[in-house]
């Protein structure tokens, strides 16, 4: 049984200012995702299953699917905000998406082994697929250890703007003990990062272990979602901009110690597109690695 691929790609992207997911980044018109999914069947998972937007559907399946539907399975859910518990009713001028932990649990139905979770605007290297991999074909599907690919913070920061990154606490033996979420990360005039957000500025290590979203877990993942959800949704119901992030799951499971999680450390430098400004960044890294040979110019043939 081979692992899942989760990608998480229905958010807005308010700033970058357009739809990023499908936006061309390699040299033949490739998209971040489709690194990710090369990566993904190169490391030997056996399925993709996206999260996106029903008004975005169209757009997305005509320019993913020529290139890789058969390659790999593809399965699509879609994350609305009236995928709420029965009877919740909640603010009609609300735009943004519930979340990272929401999104993963609207695709419960689609995934039945264990997977992994990624954004779908992160590049994260091939390392970490292949570790992400190996940690996931030794999951049973009842298992209550999960894992993240851990990140040196300083290999994780934009160039143009702020960034929102989980910081992650492990013990001696590199299991988990907390994730803290900070929303507005980013170097200031000294070069220190600094996390600055209600009036607060703190400083950070370069070297914090951070979690990027990328996440392994057995299925048994979804009913712990759905079960944090309701109560979150009973005291966001009226929150223009409340999230349910996977950190905040992660973190309860923890608390509860109803669930482990292994960090798998990596020095990968990961790179994304939060800010139009990163694109070309993007570009040239992606330009590089297919120089050194390892992306072929065309993923696809």
């Amino acid at each position: 049984m081979k692992p899942t691929l989760l990608i998480l790609a229905a958010g807005i992207g308010s700033r970058y200012g357009s739809l990023k997911q499908i936006d061309k980044f390699g040299p033949s018109g490739e998209a971040i995702i489709e690194y990710s999914i090369y990566d993904a069947i190169k490391a030997g998972f056996g399925k993709i299953v996206f999260v996106i937007r029903k008004e975005i559907e169209s757009d997305f399946k005509a320019f993913f699917e020529p290139k890789i539907a058969s390659k790999i399975e593809i399965d699509y859910v879609f994350q609305e905000l009236s995928n709420v518990p029965e009877g919740m009713v909640v603010f009609q001028e609300r735009v943004k998406p519930w979340g990272t932990a929401h999104a993963v649990m609207v695709a419960k139905e689609a995934i039945h082994e264990p997977f992994a979770v990624i954004n779908a605007d992160d590049f994260y290297g091939q390392g970490a697929y292949t570790v992400l991999a190996d940690f996931l074909n030794k999951t049973s599907l009842e298992s209550e250890n999960y894992c993240m690919v851990g990140y040196k913070l300083e290999n994780t920061l934009s160039d143009y703007g702020t960034v929102a990154r989980g910081i992650c606490q492990a013990d001696e033996n590199n299991f988990l003990t907390s994730i803290v979420e900070r929303t507005k990360i980013g170097r200031n005039e000294n070069g220190d990062i600094v996390n600055s957000e209600e009036g607060a500025t703190l400083t950070l290590q370069t070297d914090e272990i951070t979690s990027m979203n990328m996440m392994g877990f057995s299925p048994k993942f979804f009913i712990h979602c759905e079960n944090y959800f309701h109560s979150f949704i009973e005291e966001n119901a009226e929150s223009l901009k409340a999230e349910f992030y996977l950190p905040f799951v992660v973190n309860q499971l923890l608390a509860n110690k109803t669930s482990t999680m292994s960090v798998l450390p990596t020095n990968a430098k990961w790179f994304g597109v939060t800010y139009k400004e990163d694109k070309e960044m993007a570009i040239g890294r992606i330009a590089k690695l297919v120089s050194e040979g390892i992306y072929p110019e065309n993923l696809w043939t």
